[in-house]
């Protein structure tokens, strides 16, 4: 039986790594549908638009965090590929690499430490005044002090997870991916309980810091706090260089993830301040479902990011491409799969005049926000294809994606309602899919035709 399994698994490209990923991923996407019965069963309409709302705000960490924990992970991968391992806890080879490793350390956690900072003020700043705007509940809805524990929470999270991708870099991609599956599962058993317990909106801070002091205590109290504190301690002459290194990339980057923020995270608090808090809910809680489904099969090609950047480094273009294309294939199948299944679910709660089947989208928006999470899959996948170059050459189309985007929502949404946004955004994506397929080709192409000249 265990050999049958393991050969299902390696057909369908599951390692180690991807394993526990994917169990966080579908303990996230699963545990959100249950939460979804816990927010139906405590929540009143109102709350679960605050509910909802609260993470689409939360989400402006991008612009602090400027796509940074993926470059982390990729530069510490490239690094890495030169070194190799004595113990667990220590690296050996060229001291230049090492002290360069050493240096990406260092930046990373004086650049998150001092915008964890910033990410605070903001938070509390910007949530204070959005809620307090358009909120039409009549003060019946305690949003103000869950909202600064989730702000807190988020900070916490923020800190932390340049640490993860560093050890991502380093290859640790398993134990990093076991670390956050706990987390997850830790996380999600306490939201169900603190709603159980009436605590409503509190129910997100409360189980995000439980969470988060879990996952530090793990991770500080075991060996790869001791790997970390010899990185730390290995800089030397040699250092990366962030003004000639990591900038020129970095912002290309990061306006591609304030772009995101943009095409993802606009939806909730347009409906919220246009439709109210009922109508901001179900969507939340479609997209909450939706980009579980992402996660998940997006987990597939994020796992092998370090072997992207490594086979890249050596120039082996033959393997890298190889597993690529295996991973890509996997990973939409797994994709389109899911996004059926959840739809003959919401279909079924309908047919069946379930209460929670009002708590989503009716049918054509719902269908016109799956087919763009179907869409992103692949697109998702050629951008981090080619990051793993250090080169960001979906700039102007993720800027030029995300504002039309904007525009859409903000003008569609404020006249044709949700569905109109819903429909701008479905034609929006199959035309970033069209102009991302001509990115992919062309750069894959004129890179890899290039760096074999060199050789």
């Amino acid at each position: 039986m265990v050999k049958i399994i393991n050969q299902i698994f390696e057909k369908i490209g599951i390692d180690g790594a991807i394993l526990y990923t994917s169990l966080a991923r579908i303990i996230q996407a699963g545990g959100g549908l249950v939460t979804i019965f816990f927010v139906a069963k405590f929540l009143t309409g109102i709350e679960q638009g605050f509910y909802y709302t609260f993470g689409s705000v939360l989400a402006i960490q991008i612009f602090f965090e400027l796509g940074l924990n993926g470059i982390i992970t990729q530069y510490v991968a490239h690094e890495a590929s030169h070194l190799n391992w004595e113990s667990d806890t220590k690296l050996i080879g060229s001291e230049n690499h090492l002290s360069r490793l050493s240096s990406l350390l260092h930046f990373a956690v004086k650049w998150y430490l001092i915008f964890a900072g910033f990410l605070l003020v903001i938070l509390l700043f910007t949530g204070y005044l959005f809620f307090n705007r358009y909120n039409v509940s009549g003060g019946i809805v305690e949003w103000t002090f869950p909202w600064i524990l989730l702000s807190v929470s988020t900070t916490m999270g923020f800190i932390i997870n340049p640490v993860f991708a560093f050890m991502e870099g380093l290859g640790k991609v398993k134990a990093i991916a076991q670390l956050r599956l706990i987390q997850q599962i830790f996380t999600t058993l306490m939201v169900w309980i603190t709603m159980v317990l009436h605590a409503k909106l509190y129910s997100s801070g409360i189980s995000s810091i439980l969470g988060f002091i879990i996952v530090f205590t793990i991770f500080f109290c075991g060996k790869y706090s001791k790997l970390l504190i010899y990185i730390w301690m290995s800089l030397g002459k040699e250092s990366v260089n962030y003004k000639n290194e990591i900038f020129p990339y970095q912002w290309k980057i990061a306006l591609s993830w304030v772009s995101g923020y943009f095409i993802f995270q606009l939806f909730n608090p347009v409906l919220f301040a246009t439709e109210g808090a009922v109508i901001a809910g179900q969507m939340g809680m479609t997209l909450a479902a939706l980009n579980g489904i992402l996660g998940l099969s997006l987990s597939w090609m994020s796992t092998k990011i370090p072997l992207y950047a490594g086979l890249i480094a050596q120039k082996n273009y033959i393997e890298l491409d190889k597993i690529f294309n295996k991973t890509l294939n996997q990973s939409t199948l797994i994709n389109g799969l899911l996004l059926i299944i959840l739809f003959l679910f919401i279909y079924a709660l309908k047919y069946l005049r379930l209460p929670l089947g009002n708590r989503f989208l009716p049918y054509f928006p719902l269908i016109l926000m799956m087919i763009p999470i179907f869409l992103n899959q692949i697109i998702a996948s050629w951008a981090t294809y080619l990051r793993c170059h250090k080169q960001e050459p979906f700039l102007i189309q993720s800027i030029t994606i995300g504002i039309l985007t904007c525009l859409s929502t903000l003008f569609l949404g404020k006249y044709f309602g949700v569905g109109g946004m819903t429909l701008g955004y479905c034609l929006i994506t199959l035309f970033g899919l069209i102009w991302g397929s001509r990115i992919f080709i062309t750069k894959k192409l004129n890179w890899h035709a290039s760096n074999n000249l060199l050789k």
